[in-house]
C-alpha cells in the first residue's frame, strides 16, 4: 500500500487542483512501478506560511520581500 505525503503552503490551492495532485501522484505510481489505486494513499498537507522556510527565511517574509 503505497503511501504519498504532498506538502503544500496554504496559499489557495483549489479543491479542483488537490484533487488533480491526488490524480496525478496515484497515476505516476501506476504507471512507473504498476502500484494498485486502489490501495495508494495520498495526503495532502497544508503547511502555514510561518511555518516554512526556505534559506533560513520563513516563506511569509519572502512573500513580503518579493523573493
Amino acid at each position: 500500500m503505497p503511501y504519498v505525503n504532498i506538502k503544500i503552503t496554504n496559499e489557495g490551492a483549489t479543491t479542483e487542483q488537490k484533487k488533480q495532485l491526488i490524480e496525478g501522484a496515484t497515476q505516476l505510481l501506476v504507471d512507473v512501478l504498476g502500484k494498485n489505486p486502489a490501495t495508494t494513499v495520498v495526503v495532502i498537507d497544508e503547511v502555514e506560511t510561518d511555518n516554512w522556510g526556505v534559506g533560513g527565511i520563513p516563506v511569509t517574509e519572502r512573500r513580503k520581500a518579493g523573493k
